[in-house]
């Protein structure tokens, strides 16, 4: 498999030490042991959970802007863990409601020794952080504007939602509330992937 993550990441013009691939194949590791007693993801088998849960994460690296993110309804911590992976410098919450999903996610944490990561059992509407965010990133999350009226109180002022979406989402873009903007739409090629993802970068209009 690191063969396969290392042709991968080659082909995505994605850089990764020796120690992150280690770590995120780790990841790999435990999803795939976790998944046989919790039923984390559909996704079965380990190397396609490299394309479709690793590479997939890791696709939106380069269109993230700031220090400190917030990835709302993580599930089993996707994109947050490859991302925080990816980047120790930056500052992942990864929230979810369901405790099997939050519990994975610290026991990750702590054998990959992972201290950019704070894992968060609540629904997102209910969650209040006083220090705001930078970005906040959904992954197969509602509609673009639940995302917005439930997600609202987490970016900071220029703070901004990226959702990744697979086809492009014209209906929800057209019934986008007049409170945002979309700052960019970009397709993202995920190697190995065929089907469409796309990523929406959203503000607040001030």
């Amino acid at each position: 498999m690191k063969e396969q993550l290392k042709e991968l990441l080659e082909q995505a013009q994605l850089t990764l030490s020796e120690s992150q691939i280690d770590q995120q194949l780790a990841l790999v590791g435990l999803l795939d042991k976790w998944n046989k007693a919790y039923n984390l993801t559909s996704v079965r088998n380990p190397k396609d959970m490299v394309t479709r849960h690793i590479m997939d994460s890791l696709a939106v690296r380069q269109h993230l802007q700031g220090q400190r993110f917030i990835d709302v309804g993580t599930g089993p911590g996707l994109p947050g863990l490859p991302l925080a992976i990816a980047e120790p410098d930056k500052e992942f919450v990864l929230l979810d409601s369901l405790g099997k999903r939050i519990r994975f996610i610290r026991q990750v944490c702590h054998e990959l020794k992972l201290t950019n990561v704070t894992p968060v059992q609540a629904r997102v509407e209910d969650y209040k952080d006083e220090k705001k965010f930078d970005g906040v990133i959904s992954r197969a999350f509602a509609s673009l504007n639940d995302m917005l009226s439930w997600c609202e109180h987490l970016p900071s002022d220029k703070g901004r939602f990226y959702a990744l979406k697979g086809l492009y989402p014209q209906e929800e873009l057209d019934e986008l509330s007049a409170n945002y903007k979309t700052e960019s739409i970009e397709q993202i090629n995920v190697p190995g992937i065929d089907a469409s993802r796309h990523i929406v970068i959203i503000s607040k209009r001030s």
